[in-house]
C-alpha cells in the first residue's frame, strides 16, 4: 500500500546545506529544482503527482517554494533519490 509522501523543493538542491533542508546527497541532488521538474519526474516515475505551488516549507515560511505530493511505498530518502536521478537524465 502506498501513502502520500510531501516532497519539497529543497530536498533535491543541490546549493542548500544538509542543515536547510537537503534530504540526499549533494552528489545525488540537482540545482535549483523547479516545481515542474519535480511533477515531470514524479509523472515519469508513475508517482501520481498533486502540485501544491502556494506552500511554503517550514524552515523558510517566508518563501513559497511550492511542493509536490506523491504516491509511494518506499521510503521517502529512496524516492527523493529516484526524482533527483530522473531530473538529471532530463537535463
Amino acid at each position: 500500500m502506498s501513502e502520500r509522501r510531501v516532497i519539497w523543493p529543497v530536498y533535491l538542491d543541490s546549493a542548500r546545506t544538509r542543515s536547510q533542508g537537503r534530504a540526499i546527497s549533494k552528489e545525488e541532488a540537482v540545482k535549483g529544482p523547479t516545481l515542474k521538474e519535480i511533477e515531470g519526474a514524479a509523472s515519469a516515475l508513475g508517482l501520481d503527482p498533486v502540485v501544491e505551488p502556494e506552500k511554503s516549507y517550514p524552515a523558510s515560511w517566508w518563501e513559497e517554494s511550492g511542493r509536490v505530493l506523491v504516491d509511494s511505498a518506499e521510503p521517502k530518502s529512496v524516492t527523493v533519490r529516484r526524482i533527483a536521478g530522473e531530473i538529471g537524465k532530463d537535463r
